[in-house]
């Protein structure tokens, strides 16, 4: 059995909940006929090893809701925003959503059908849906986290959605979508967490979808946070659409699964547009985990920066193509693009493609990429003031890292981050 066939057969046979839904799965499932899961000779896949997903053969999780307790996973701060989703399927009874301030919902498609809110105008309409992953999630939509914010509105608390995965012996795969929509002059901060419960080292896939929709002068802080269990394969895409005056920050944090690729893409469909891309891969053992970003720039006076930084150690990997694009109706576009990597072991290995087209001739763009090593004359230093060997390497590796963490937001998870990074042992 051919890998596309095994992913098709998760596209379930029934209708949607939404009959609207129906033409949004059939043109996806049109898009499936045409598309086949790219290999190495693919440019865009062409340091990414998808042989462990070829080589399981997984199904789609119960409809029944598994018994999982949040209190470890839910942050303080979201205490009245939290959705969750366990092996992609709503859970009310853990979801908080209490007191939301006029003119914001949060909720699964149900509700927001039931809310009246224009779904099918947003479902499935960013660029790129032919993607074959991309694909395959729409085509199987059968509900989805939806954060929808009216006109000139704000929510102070931030939004927590969780995904939670739990498995037993079977290699289940879920299709998490997201869809958010901040209309003009609204403003939110969203922690998107994908986690597993208890380290089961079984192999899962989880291939998930996330559509952004900036109204003019919206703004947009959007942590997302991928922590799958080691034995997890996570296939995920964040597309954004920026409208005049909006303001995107993207913090991409990388810590889990065997083999993990996020595919990050930003369209600007207005002028005077800001757009700041952090983000932070730690990877170790034999790790893979890839990071594909493209800010695409339509119209002038946009202003961009992204820092993405890869931690890597034993025989593990990390990819970074980040591709900026500046045509010649982008005049006065200021973009800048810097990737950093840290390699801890003599076998880990980094690919970096950072990458600049510019036809614009009025702009202000770089764009760069370091890799470098702990340096035994700084351990020296640290150990010459009284530390051990492995305290100055975790101290080392912090310094490295603490740059992204500092730039999220909420204080509850860059405290859980910082531990994570302290946790994270150089040879």
């Amino acid at each position: 059995m051919t890998m596309t066939a095994t992913l098709t057969q998760l596209i379930p046979l029934t209708p949607p909940p939404n009959p609207q839904l129906q033409d949004i799965r059939t043109q996806a499932a049109g898009y499936l006929q045409e598309e086949t899961i790219p290999t190495n000779k693919n440019e865009e896949w062409r340091f990414t090893n998808l042989s462990p997903l070829l080589k399981q053969t997984f199904v789609a999780p119960s409809q029944e809701l598994p018994p999982v307790s949040i209190d470890d996973l839910a942050i303080p701060e979201a205490a009245q925003s939290r959705l969750v989703f366990i092996n992609g399927i709503y859970a009310p009874l853990l979801s908080s959503l209490a007191n939301l301030p006029a003119g914001v919902f949060i909720g699964n498609l149900a509700a927001a059908n039931a809310a009246g809110l224009a779904i099918t105008d947003y479902l499935g309409k960013q660029p790129g849906g032919e993607e074959v992953f991309t694909a395959i999630n729409t085509a199987g939509i059968n509900d989805s986290a939806v954060v929808w914010l009216a006109p000139d509105t704000a929510i102070e608390s931030p939004i927590q959605l969780l995904f939670i995965t739990t498995v037993d012996d079977t290699a289940i795969a879920t299709q998490p979508r997201t869809l958010v929509v901040l209309e003009q002059r609204s403003s939110a901060t969203i922690i998107q967490e994908y986690l597993h419960t208890s380290a089961s080292n079984r192999a899962y896939f989880n291939n998930s979808v996330t559509e952004i929709w900036l109204g003019a002068a919206a703004k947009l802080n959007h942590t997302r946070i991928q922590a799958e269990d080691i034995a997890a394969i996570h296939i995920g895409k964040t597309a954004v659409s920026q409208s005049e005056h909006s303001s995107y920050t993207g913090n991409a944090i990388e810590l889990g699964s065997k083999l993990s690729r996020h595919n990050w893409e930003i369209f600007q469909i207005g002028a005077q547009t800001e757009t700041y891309l952090n983000g932070l891969t730690m990877v170790n053992g034999e790790q893979e985990s890839d990071t594909h970003s493209v800010i695409a720039l339509t119209k002038p006076h946009g202003i961009t920066n992204q820092l993405h930084k890869c931690i890597v150690n034993d025989r593990a990997h990390a990819i970074f193509n980040g591709k900026v694009f500046v045509p010649q109706a982008a005049q006065q576009t200021n973009a800048g693009q810097l990737n950093r990597n840290l390699l801890l072991s003599a076998k880990a290995r980094i690919d970096t493609k950072p990458q600049l087209e510019i036809t614009a001739d009025n702009v202000k763009c770089s764009h760069g990429a370091t890799v470098s090593q702990l340096e035994d004359d700084e351990i020296f230093y640290l150990q010459s003031r009284g530390l051990d060997v492995e305290t100055a390497k975790i101290l080392l590796i912090n310094a490295f890292a603490v740059e992204i963490i500092d730039r999220i937001p909420v204080a509850s998870v860059r405290k859980k981050l910082a531990v994570a990074v302290k946790a994270f042992k150089a040879n």
